[in-house]
C-alpha cells in the first residue's frame, strides 16, 4: 500500500507576512462589529464622520470601514499564495494606506468628505501600516532577490 502523498507548501517570507497581515485585516475588520472590543456599535453608521463606533475605544470605525477591512484581509490571504502577489499586497496595500494617511490629513474630520470615517488615531495608524507594510514588502523581496542569485 502506498504512503499517501503529502504536499508541503514552502512560503517565503515575503508571503508568511502577507499572509500574517491578511489574517490581522480579518481580525480587526471582524471585532470592529463587536460589542464591548468597539464602543457604542448601536450607533454605527455605514459610512462619513457621523459614526460614533470606536474600535477598541481609539479608532472611528464605519460598516463600511469594516468591510474595508475585510476585504484588504481577504486580497491578502489570496495574494499571499504566489511570491509576487504577496509583495504586490505589501507594497500596494502600504502605498493605499500611506494615499490614505494623507487624505486623512487634508480632509477635515467633521466633513462629509470623511466617508470612511477616519480619526486622528487613524491617521496615525495608517502611516505606520502604509511604512510597515511597504518596508516589509520591498525588504523581504529584496532578502529573496539577492539570495537566489547565489
Amino acid at each position: 500500500m502506498d504512503a499517501p502523498h503529502t504536499r508541503t507548501a514552502t512560503r517565503s517570507p515575503l508571503q508568511t507576512a502577507a499572509r500574517i497581515t491578511g489574517i490581522v485585516f480579518l481580525l480587526v475588520g471582524v471585532l470592529g462589529f463587536i460589542p464591548g472590543i468597539t464602543s457604542n456599535v448601536d450607533q454605527m453608521t455605514f459610512a462619513g464622520h457621523q459614526s460614533d463606533a470606536m474600535l477598541l475605544g481609539i479608532f472611528e470605525v464605519s460598516i463600511l470601514h469594516n468591510i474595508v477591512h475585510l476585504l484588504f484581509g481577504i486580497a491578502g490571504l489570496a495574494m499571499s499564495r504566489s511570491w509576487t502577489g504577496a509583495r504586490n499586497f505589501l507594497v500596494g496595500g502600504g502605498i493605499v494606506y500611506l494615499l490614505l494617511w494623507l487624505y486623512g490629513l487634508i480632509v477635515p474630520h467633521d466633513s462629509s468628505a470623511n466617508f470612511v470615517p477616519l480619526n486622528t488615531a487613524d491617521n496615525w495608524l495608517h502611516l505606520l501600516l502604509g511604512l510597515g507594510m511597504v518596508g516589509l514588502g520591498t525588504a523581504l523581496a529584496r532578502r529573496h532577490t539577492t539570495g537566489s542569485r547565489y
